[in-house]
């Protein structure tokens, strides 16, 4: 339980840094339907995490409270970018680098062995990282499309 514990909470500190990287976004975008999709997928982020600390708590162990140094790197590289740059391009392009980020995370944690309610968790959490990425993906094309 010990391993499935470590990577939950590897998976908090992804989830963490998603969430405050959408907000960061929702904040740093100029078209109110950007605006609005960052906030929505801080959202659904706040709802991953709240549901693997309850997974943690559940297995016996004591769930992640925060984010990675990297991922507050990473949006202090957003405010660089989007300060020299079309804020919308820019801010899509280093929100779909954050979900690579996610991707590979998920991607390795289900390499694991996880107890099934543990895996069909990490399965669900992993195909709407999926959804994002691919969402977020089309967007940006259509944007530097349009530029």
């Amino acid at each position: 339980m010990d391993d499935t514990v470590k990577i939950l909470n590897g998976l908090i500190e992804t989830s963490e840094d998603g969430l405050k990287g959408f907000q960061e976004a929702a904040d740093k975008a100029k078209a109110p339907q950007l605006k609005q999709l960052f906030a929505d997928r801080a959202q659904a982020c706040n709802q991953s995490v709240r549901e693997l600390q309850a997974l943690v708590t559940s297995l016996g162990g004591k769930p992640e409270q925060s984010g990675t140094i990297a991922g507050a790197a990473h949006r202090g590289w957003v405010k660089v970018k989007v300060a020299v740059g079309d804020d919308n391009i820019a801010v899509l392009e280093e929100v779909e680098r954050g979900e690579d980020h996610a991707k590979a995370h998920y991607g390795k944690a289900l390499k694991a062995e996880l107890p099934p309610q543990v895996r069909s968790v990490v399965e669900r959490q992993y195909q709407g990282v999926l959804t994002n990425h691919d969402r977020i993906r089309d967007l940006r094309n259509q944007y530097r499309a349009a530029a």
